[in-house]
């Protein structure tokens, strides 16, 4: 398994815009509410603005939304759906003697996701929702899966003995996800700019995680 045939199945959030067609209008609405916050943040999203960018009736949206919170929340599930993806995609093609390059490519491939869906990963891990905002209960369900997928993947990487024997899957699972959302919020926040760096920098980071196991 080739890093450029993985990389290709890298999922965005961009999308082109299309004109909107009976019976897809939630999916048209989340597609310009991303649209929306990717030109001018948040404070540039409202159910008003959104119904007249869709061509709707400034009443439809409130069919599929029940205010902008929950329009916010629905992004962030959307976006644990194609991050998840990542994670799937790649342990597909992982077998017991490239999982170091497998493993390596997720972790390149979750760096690029959340700097070319910027907006939307802010939603997933900020203050948005979780803390000024109300996450909804599907919203929490799918993070916790989300979560799930990865310590399973670390858990993995244990049983092959590529980490510390001495400390617990779980504990590991959150301590380098912690290290690798750090690195993510570092460059999307500006402070790291040189992004040619950034997959230098997630390397060094795979090799301290993975040293103590080998």
């Amino acid at each position: 398994m080739t890093l450029s045939r993985l990389n290709d199945t890298l999922p965005s959030m961009t999308t082109r815009k299309k004109p909107y067609h009976h019976g897809d209008l939630r999916q048209t609405l989340l597609n310009a509410a991303v649209e929306l916050i990717s030109s001018g943040g948040v404070e540039n999203l409202s159910i008003r603005k959104l119904a007249d960018q869709v061509g709707v009736s400034r009443t439809a949206p409130y069919h599929h939304f029940q205010d902008k919170n929950e329009l916010l929340c629905a992004i962030a599930e959307q976006g644990f759906a194609r991050q998840d993806q990542i994670m799937t995609d790649a342990k597909r093609y992982a077998t017991g003697d490239n999982l170091a390059e497998i493993f390596e490519t997720y972790v390149l491939n979750y760096l690029r996701f959340a700097d070319q869906n910027r907006e939307t990963y802010d939603l997933m891990y900020g203050r948005e929702i979780w803390r000024a905002g109300k996450p909804t209960e599907s919203l929490q369900a799918v993070s916790r899966h989300s979560f799930r997928i990865w310590r399973q993947w670390i858990e993995t990487l244990f049983e092959q003995g590529m980490f510390d024997r001495n400390e617990s899957p779980r504990r590991i699972a959150q301590a380098h996800w912690a290290s690798l959302h750090g690195l993510c919020r570092l460059f999307n926040d500006g402070v790291y700019i040189n992004h040619e760096e950034r997959d230098d920098i997630a390397r060094t980071m795979l090799r301290a995680m993975l040293r103590a196991g080998g």
